[in-house]
């Protein structure tokens, strides 16, 4: 049973020490996905589960981990492994910076669920926001994440379970598949939903959302 879910971002340089000069650009991004994941974490999850992008051989437990070094740093997330992808990753950080020791799973497809789950969904929106975006500017890109704003303020499962995979691809939108996995798991749930963060920096799309089943 699904009790709590967050969503964030993943880009790197949300870490302070990746972005080091740079770390107060993302400071308002940061403090506002840490309140989410306390609001998940204060919902009493008894396992909180990871959802993200990237390669990942299948599920991992609280043992997983990963690390920052791709990105210059020497500083490491989660468990001793250190085979998760990046949304992973700093999905994991998010939990270390909020002090939680309890069970974890980290997935990039769609978990099994049990007791008293929190979903800590790493979600980035479109990267073809603006002309200097890393995708460059596709037109569609802000009506397609508008969307999404839309369905995590206002709590509709229904919409992110019936967002369009290959347009979120077209879009460079890494957290399609993630947020589309939210929607599908809480399908049919009374949602109290809160939307922290609606932004575009650097051409791409960032929420930060927290959602409360009742």
């Amino acid at each position: 049973m699904i009790i709590a879910a967050a969503v964030c971002p993943h880009p790197p340089m949300i870490v302070p020490a990746v972005a080091s000069g740079a770390a107060d650009d993302l400071a308002s991004l940061r403090e506002a996905c840490d309140s989410a994941v306390s609001a998940l974490l204060a919902a009493g999850p008894e396992r909180v589960v990871v959802l993200g992008s990237g390669s990942l051989d299948g599920d991992r437990d609280e043992s997983a981990g990963g690390t920052f070094g791709p990105y210059g740093v020497d500083l490491h997330a989660g468990g001793p492994g250190s085979d998760l992808p990046l949304s992973l990753t700093v999905g994991a950080w998010l939990l270390d910076r909020a002090g939680w020791s309890g069970p974890r799973t980290y997935s990039t497809g769609t978990p099994d669920i049990g007791d008293r789950t929190g979903l800590l969904v790493m979600a980035d929106g479109s990267a073809r926001r603006s002309t200097s975006a890393p995708g460059f500017l596709d037109e569609r890109a802000e009506g397609f994440d508008a969307s999404i704003a839309t369905a995590l303020a206002r709590g509709d499962a229904a919409a992110l379970a019936s967002l369009d995979l290959d347009l979120g691809a077209a879009l460079w939108a890494a957290g399609t598949p993630a947020l589309r996995v939210l929607g599908e798991l809480t399908k049919g749930t009374d949602i109290g939903a809160s939307l922290r963060v609606d932004v575009a920096p650097f051409g791409v799309g960032y929420w930060v959302a927290d959602w409360v089943m009742g």
